[in-house]
């Protein structure tokens, strides 16, 4: 926690410095795979752990609302992002989790939902959560493109997903703070193309 040892304004400069460090190609790969796979009406799904969860959340909210604009919300001709997150069907996680373990709470949910062509957006910090890791894999073998966000060194999830948006950096909560940074500019990527 790299806030404990400095004052405000000494974090928010080390953040930027770290923000500064991120491959604007790998953001730009995202939004391009995003932007596939609602061309061809398929489904963007998103999953994480803890605030990466969150992340997984926030993210999905933004790409189905904030990519139509307001002159569309009644168009129902108008084709929309077909996103969700993984992460928000509690009783379904619960069931899984209680009753065959953790580790099955996303890769479950896939197998009744993703098909050949979609999208799965995986994100860990760690890269080493074996839920992620396990939901990675059944995609990968099923056709569903991967797309994994990690820090720290990356884990185990930035060489199994297709592609990796990566923060290399130890410190959890700037790495969960630069995903949702890169996802808002995702975001406005998508609404460009998609609403603009």
């Amino acid at each position: 926690m790299i806030g404990r040892q400095m004052g405000p304004m000494a974090f928010l400069s080390r953040v930027g410095e770290e923000l500064g460090k991120i491959d604007p190609a790998q953001m730009s790969t995202l939004a391009d795979w995003i932007w596939d796979v609602y061309e061809a009406g398929r489904y963007v799904y998103v999953i994480g752990n803890g605030g990466s969860g969150s992340n997984a959340s926030h993210f999905c909210e933004d790409m189905g609302k904030g990519t139509i604009d307001r002159k569309d919300f009644d168009n129902d001709a108008k084709k929309r992002l077909k996103i969700l997150s993984l992460t928000d069907n509690t009783p379904y996680i619960l069931a899984w989790g209680n009753d065959e373990g953790f580790d099955r709470v996303f890769s479950e949910q896939l197998k009744n939902l993703a098909g050949p062509g979609d999208l799965l957006i995986a994100i860990s910090g760690s890269g080493n959560s074996p839920n992620i890791l396990r939901a990675v894999d059944w995609a990968n073998q099923h056709g569903v493109k991967t797309f994994g966000c990690t820090g720290f060194t990356g884990g185990k999830l930035k060489s199994l997903a297709h592609g990796n948006l990566h923060v290399p950096l130890d410190d959890m909560g700037i790495v969960e703070s630069i995903h949702l940074t890169a996802f808002h500019w995702v975001v406005d990527d998508l609404y460009r193309r998609i609403s603009m």
